[in-house]
């Protein structure tokens, strides 16, 4: 799977990580930055992955900062973008199973390396249940 993942300077260390998980699994990895732990600006990063996500350049992104929290509002702004900001790997499985999140937003300083990557491993492997569901997406999302 081709995923796309972007960070600021209060992701940036988890999303090296993250990135290192992702090729370990196999799958095909766009990092668009930041590359470094000086100051920028979330909602830059956010748009490079959103766009590949609404461009079906990838087909899923994954988003970093702080808390996870500027990401999920700025990525959710992009009308095929179901961004989902998750702190354990319940609400990652339920992210993709009952919302069909594409894009995953995580906190480098309220969540550890450690859940990062079960958060992770689970959203990827989750696949969509569809049925009632659908319907409900359909009402906020332009699927």
């Amino acid at each position: 799977m081709k995923i796309a993942i972007g960070a600021d300077h209060g992701g940036y260390q988890l999303k090296e990580k993250i990135v290192a998980q992702l090729i370990e699994l196999g799958h095909e990895v766009e990092d668009v930055g930041c590359f470094g732990p000086e100051s920028v600006n979330y909602p830059d990063y956010a748009s490079q992955v959103c766009e590949r996500i609404e461009g079906a350049q990838a087909q899923r992104g994954i988003l970093i900062c702080g808390t996870g929290l500027g990401m999920s509002m700025a990525a959710n702004r992009y009308p095929h973008v179901r961004a989902a900001l998750c702190h354990e790997s319940f609400s990652a499985r339920l992210s993709r199973e009952h919302n069909n999140a594409n894009v995953l937003c995580l906190g480098e300083r309220v969540t550890g390396t450690e859940l990062a990557a079960d958060i992770v491993t689970v959203w990827l492997a989750t696949e969509f249940a569809g049925g009632r569901h659908q319907s409900r997406i359909e009402k906020f999302s332009q699927c």
